[in-house]
């Protein structure tokens, strides 16, 4: 490919894949990618942090002037600037790089530094996902199908928490750890989901024919909303539609005599 100007092989080589020096600074990036959250993670452990922290600190601080570069030059070559600094990736780019150096500026801001592990969700640029966009806009049609039942599902259920929550409550009360009915809403979600902490137990028979009579629900209702989402998938398949991606959104899933994109209006190209 011949290149009119040095931004645009430099955009080429950040925001494609199909050159060789495109698919060579993907492998370097995710590895890099890869190495800063594997930091992250061993700088977390208070054996490991007293032995090598101060490694681990000039390792993030290298981290971060690579891809605080990254994202500038991301930004210089991008046709558009603000629109990619606006876009979900740029977000997560400014995202990871940030509390670095917030931590250097606002003393007690430690915390945010949980926020590089977003470096992870980066990785998703790379295997370029976008290449799964038929199958990416399958499921994300089937969710927008199921939303309103799943949503009077989950009502019911936080509904059937509070009923519970409050009736145990009322039986057991604060000397069995029922302290306040938020508290009983607490231990009926974690009954209802199966999860079972075993933090707060009835202690009364009364309360535990209704524990029981809990847990039953609980099994009753968990394959409720996977079915609802199932049948929501079944039926988007069996509708014949157009795999054609649209060159301004990517996204498919139009009508066969469509002649312009459901999502942004861009015309499409004809079918072979």
């Amino acid at each position: 490919m011949r290149y009119h100007t040095h931004k645009e092989r430099i955009f080429d080589i950040i925001f494609g894949t199909d050159t060789p020096a495109g698919k060579a600074f993907d492998l370097f990036l995710l590895a890099m990618i890869l190495l800063s959250v594997l930091v992250v993670m061993l700088d977390s452990i208070d054996a490991f942090h007293s032995q090598y922290g101060q490694l681990f600190w000039y390792a993030e601080w290298g981290f971060t002037l690579l891809f605080s570069t990254e994202y500038l030059v991301r930004l210089w070559a991008s046709p558009k600037p603000g629109h990619y600094a606006r876009s979900f990736y740029g977000i997560i780019d400014l995202l990871a790089i940030l509390p670095t150096y917030l931590q250097l500026l606002l003393p007690g801001t430690q915390y945010l530094l949980v926020l590089r592990l977003l470096r992870v969700m980066r990785v998703f640029r790379i295997v370029k996902a976008i290449r799964y966009l038929a199958e990416a806009n399958l499921l994300w049609r089937s969710i927008k199908g199921s939303l309103r039942k799943i949503t009077v599902f989950f009502t019911f259920i936080l509904l059937l928490a509070c009923i519970m929550g409050s009736v145990m409550y009322i039986l057991e009360g604060p000397v069995h750890g029922f302290t306040s009915i938020p508290k009983g809403i607490y231990w009926a979600i974690v009954t209802i989901t199966t999860v079972g902490y075993g933090d707060i137990s009835p202690q009364t028979p009364l309360g535990q024919l209704v524990a029981s009579v809990t847990m039953i629900l609980g099994y009753s209702v968990l394959a409720v909303p996977t079915g609802i989402f199932t049948a929501t998938i079944h039926r988007e398949m069996s509708l014949r539609r157009d795999l054609r991606r649209c060159e301004n959104c990517d996204r498919s899933g139009h009508d066969h005599d469509a002649r312009f994109c459901n999502h942004c209006g861009t015309e499409l190209e004809e079918q072979v």
